[in-house]
């Protein structure tokens, strides 16, 4: 009896039920692990990312509230990478072009400098949300995946009920623990991924709005230049 006992205890290790159950479940076991590690391998880089955003964000901002030349000011950061270099280029240049010609429409500059503007927050904001739907997906189909082998392995489970005649504990559990086991690997990439895409998703809400909020703040600085070309 205590042989049976610890060969039992052996074969309900996690490697003991990946190594016992049939291809099927395997198939799921691994597609489930494959999918955690990619959720996890996302949510590090998102990590990240939305710290360097951030960060640069803030000492983008902070430096063009002091300054006083806009033309030095996009001299010295013409090769900015970041977002909201990219959302001050973007109006820069719908400013040159718009105030090139000798006769300047001033409320259709402003609307296209708005619109210049909103475009590349919109642009920068797609980028930075690439790959957010995959946590989606999987924080979505994983316990599904999962269910999938939970309803194979209680399958397997009565398949060995019938075949061996016998309703005792023993022939039942194998095929009821993979079932768990394969639930349960399924809540592991589920679970984390639909965490890290409602947090990722407020913080990304929260780059776009600080995102809109400089560019009114240009848009405004500008507005109040084209007042005085003539």
């Amino acid at each position: 009896m205590d042989v049976l006992v610890n060969t039992d205890a052996a074969s309900m290790s996690p490697i003991g039920l990946f190594m016992q159950a049939d291809w099927v479940v395997k198939f799921v076991m691994l597609g489930l692990l494959a999918a955690s590690i990619w959720t996890w391998a996302i949510i590090l880089t998102f990590l990240g990312r939305l710290r360097r955003v951030r960060r640069d964000t803030e000492a983008f901002v902070e430096e063009f509230e002091r300054t006083e030349d806009i033309d030095a000011f996009h001299k010295k950061h013409v090769t900015g990478k970041s977002a909201v270099a990219q959302v001050f280029a973007a109006g820069v240049r719908e400013w040159r072009r718009s105030t090139a010609s000798t006769t300047i429409d001033r409320d259709g500059t402003r609307e296209r400098l708005a619109t210049s503007m909103g475009s590349a927050v919109a642009e920068e904001v797609d980028k930075l949300s690439d790959r957010l739907n995959v946590l989606a997906t999987i924080g979505s189909v994983a316990p599904f995946v999962g269910l999938f082998g939970t309803v194979w392995g209680i399958m397997r489970s009565f398949t060995g009920i019938a075949q061996a005649q016998n309703t005792s504990l023993a022939v039942v559990a194998p095929g009821i623990a993979e079932a768990l086991f394969a639930t349960a690997i399924g809540l592991f990439a589920a679970i984390p991924a639909v965490i890290a895409y409602n947090r990722y998703s407020h913080r990304i809400n929260q780059v776009e709005a600080r995102l809109n909020r400089f560019a009114d703040a240009f848009h405004a600085t500008l507005s109040r230049q084209l007042e005085g070309v003539d």
